[in-house]
């Protein structure tokens, strides 16, 4: 009976050691899915965070393009004033009658208006001497020069142009020397 007893709780040390065997493999198995899962939820979350950073910066970018070109427009409609002072300033000789201290007035006024314009990034275009550049200038007229290396550059401006903040807003108007050799 002695022998029963110890081959009995033989038997039942093997199977519990085949169940603790059995018991660390699904173990095991459990942990190395749940690691898989774990980098899986890792790798996830590390995507959506550079996402979200990668979107964070387009919106800022988008904001500061929009704030450059937010008073596009008004810029646009303050162009006509900046040529009425323009062609007020460059008749020398009605200007030169008008009293000094309204004169002086007017320019101050001028200069505030053009300082103000370039503080929101309007640029005047001046291309004179400057190779013809289609993309930039626009062609009123096609004059004859005399030396070769005149030929397609701007010889005068008849209209300035204008860029804000690296955007083109309008085009010089402008005379381009053709060499008839």
């Amino acid at each position: 009976m002695k022998d029963d007893l110890n081959k009995d709780d033989l038997d039942d040390s093997v199977i519990a050691e085949e169940n603790a065997v059995e018991a660390i493999k699904k173990l095991r198995e459990k942990i190395k899915k749940l690691e898989a899962e774990k980098q899986e939820y890792l790798t996830g979350w590390q995507r959506a965070k550079a996402d979200m950073i990668n979107a964070r910066k387009r919106d800022e970018a988008d904001r500061a393009d929009f704030i450059k070109f937010a008073n596009e427009r008004l810029i646009e409609s303050l162009i006509p004033v900046l040529e009425s002072f323009d062609l007020a300033m460059n008749n020398k000789e009605v200007w030169e009658k008008v009293d000094k201290n309204w004169r002086i007035g007017v320019e101050y006024i001028y200069s505030q208006l053009k300082k103000s314009l370039s503080e929101a990034g309007l640029e005047e275009i001046d291309p004179v001497g400057k190779a013809f550049d289609h993309n930039r200038d626009e062609a009123a007229e096609y004059i004859p020069v005399e030396k070769e290396s005149d030929h397609h550059k701007v010889i005068a401006v008849i209209q300035k142009g204008y860029s804000l903040n690296g955007k083109l807003l309008r085009p010089p108007k402008v005379k381009v020397g053709e060499f008839k050799g």
